[in-house]
């Protein structure tokens, strides 16, 4: 069965198994076990042992030799919408050397739908993978160059050459006194060449080592959706983690707020003598706690920033914020089982392994193939021309009319048989047959790690949904036991260590909120990138009236803006070296 098939039928038979259950659409795993009807006590027996469901092989599901199928993902995109045009990735080689060309000078509000269409348009990871899918094909093009014949014209270095000759004669007979001697030159000038042609019509290697660029080729295809999935779950996850930073920039604004009314009031208080100065000294504790959860919160924020600008690849003076609060996407639909089937069935990672196998079969038959007889036709057709004369004594002109030509063509079979080599091809393929049964072992192994992923995002997904019930009675619970505490204070009848621990209880029930909502997204984001399933039920966005509504004057404190103090004047130490002096 191949690989879009097998995938076509999986993802109908998911759709079906779902559609079976409509009234079960967005009610937990725990939800619907609780809703099911107990048998009565009657029908219980004791469950006989099933016998094992036979599993397939994976070259039986996939194919030995599985094909890559972009199909069961959606196209990454490579053009920019107009209004995020100015947002396109700055040339790969550029390279700022002065500090006006990093300086920020413009804060761009995104979506979560923004920052997946500019990680794939600009991401240059993504653009590096895509490169690699060019040159395997150019590699599998190069191996299939095989089939075909060589061509091969030569000149040698006579087209054209000047050749002069210079000969000497010795006659000993003449004399032992006076020997005789003579001198004669000549010139040529002329033009050669050659060309051949090979082809080979028995090359052992010639299958195998094309078989394994193909190979190569399909797991660079591969490589390109594993790299676009692991990048959109990148992109999801920074732009999830800079709405957590947002949520904690405002959790923290809206604490220093609080600590500021808090000690507002027991100054007052303190002022008219029905307080002491401990509840003084305590609300300016929370103060100064509550400044450094905003200072930690801020630092959060540009980090976050900085980094999802730097997957998007955006321009050096741009810093992306976030449009979209934070709040729940969506739920999962698919059931575990599912998740865990399509986990298999869409995963490329199990392909690539498999292709891996039949690299290594395909390199065995290759290195086999080296004691094999090779087969070449061999034609070569030779040309020559030379005008010129030689043995005229002291003559150097070239004589033009006086030339000679020849040509000649040989036509063959040549044969090649390397019958000893001492072992080296057999060697080599023992080797390979080992390297493809090793990859079965990889194979199994993944196989586990990609169900134990898909079980962890699943688990975690159904403990971050109770998390979020949870931590939003506490924000309520916690919100209003505040409330209740100032009032008791400003009548008198408790103390300022009533307000500070019910605002601490607020602020971290504000903070665990957000981040259960975070981590909720964060595993559906993981259970799309690892099932390869896109069945998640978005909820509606709230309706939010079109005036903010009113909030109470007494809350509503400007923060100032404190100067930063140089560490070696802010941390001033104790002659001990134990604590800070008191100012």
């Amino acid at each position: 069965m191949g690989s879009g098939v097998r995938r076509s039928f999986l993802a109908s038979a998911t759709l079906a198994g779902m559609a079976l259950v409509p009234g079960l659409q967005g009610v937990s795993l725990a939800q619907a076990q609780d809703l099911a009807p107990e048998p009565p006590a009657a029908e219980l027996s004791p469950v006989p042992s099933a016998s094992p469901v036979p599993v397939p092989l994976a070259p039986e599901v996939l194919g030995n030799r599985p094909l890559s199928d972009p199909t069961v993902l959606p196209p990454a995109a490579t053009q920019l919408q107009p209004d995020l045009q100015p947002l396109a990735s700055p040339p790969s080689l550029a390279l700022p050397i002065r500090p006006a060309q990093v300086k920020i000078q413009q804060l761009r509000p995104l979506g979560l739908r923004d920052v997946e269409t500019l990680a794939e348009a600009n991401n240059p990871s993504l653009k590096a993978v895509a490169s690699q899918v060019d040159q395997a094909q150019s590699n599998l093009r190069a191996q299939i160059s095989a089939w075909y014949p060589n061509i091969n014209l030569s000149t040698g270095n006579t087209f054209p050459g000047l050749t002069n000759s210079s000969r000497f004669r010795f006659d000993a007979d003449a004399g032992p006194l006076l020997p005789s001697t003579s001198r004669t030159k000549g010139r040529t000038i002329g033009a050669a060449m050659s060309i051949g042609i090979n082809w080979d019509l028995i090359n052992p290697q010639r299958v195998p080592q094309i078989a394994a660029a193909r190979d190569q080729f399909e797991q660079a295809q591969n490589q390109y959706l594993i790299a676009l999935r692991d990048l959109r779950l990148q992109a999801a996850q920074n732009y999830f983690n800079l709405q957590l930073a947002d949520e904690g920039v405002r959790i923290g604004q809206e604490s220093v707020r609080a600590s500021l009314v808090s000690l507002k009031d027991a100054r007052a208080r303190f002022q008219a003598g029905v307080s002491t100065k401990l509840e003084v000294l305590q609300a300016e504790t929370q103060l100064a706690r509550d400044q450094q959860l905003l200072t930690n919160s801020l630092a959060e924020q540009s980090i976050s920033r900085r980094a999802l600008a730097s997957l998007l690849d955006l321009p050096q003076n741009v810093t992306p914020t976030a449009k979209e609060p934070a709040r729940v996407v969506g739920t999962w639909m698919p059931s575990l089982q599912e998740s865990i089937v399509a986990a298999y069935a869409f995963r490329e990672e199990l392909d690539q392994i498999i292709l891996q196998i039949s690299i290594a079969n395909s390199n065995a038959n290759a290195a086999i193939g080296a004691v094999q007889p090779f087969l070449t036709i061999v034609n070569n057709f030779g040309w020559d021309r030379s005008n010129g004369q030689t043995g005229v004594p002291e003559d150097r002109s070239i004589n033009m009319g006086s030339y000679t030509y020849g040509f000649d063509n040989s036509f063959g079979l040549n044969l090649s048989w390397n019958l000893f080599d001492g072992g080296r091809a057999a060697a080599q393929f023992r080797q390979q047959k080992q390297a493809a049964e090793e990859q079965r072992f990889t194979f199994a192994d993944r196989r586990d790690q990609i169900r134990l992923e898909v079980e962890t995002s699943f688990y975690q997904l159904l403990q971050n949904n109770r998390d979020i019930t949870t931590t939003s009675r506490a924000v309520i619970s916690s919100r209003e036991a505040l409330r209740l505490a100032r009032l008791r204070f400003q009548a008198g009848v408790t103390t300022q260590r009533e307000v500070v621990d019910s605002q601490r209880d607020l602020t971290q029930a504000e903070v665990s909120y957000a981040r259960a909502v975070t981590d909720y997204n964060r595993r559906l984001a993981e259970l799309r990138r690892r099932t390869g399933l896109d069945q998640v039920a978005f909820c509606q966005p709230p309706s939010l009236p079109s005036v903010k509504p009113a909030s109470d004057p007494t809350t509503q404190i400007p923060i100032e803006p404190q100067p930063l103090m140089p560490a070696c004047q802010a941390v001033l130490r104790a002659p001990d070296g134990r604590g800070p002096l008191s100012p």
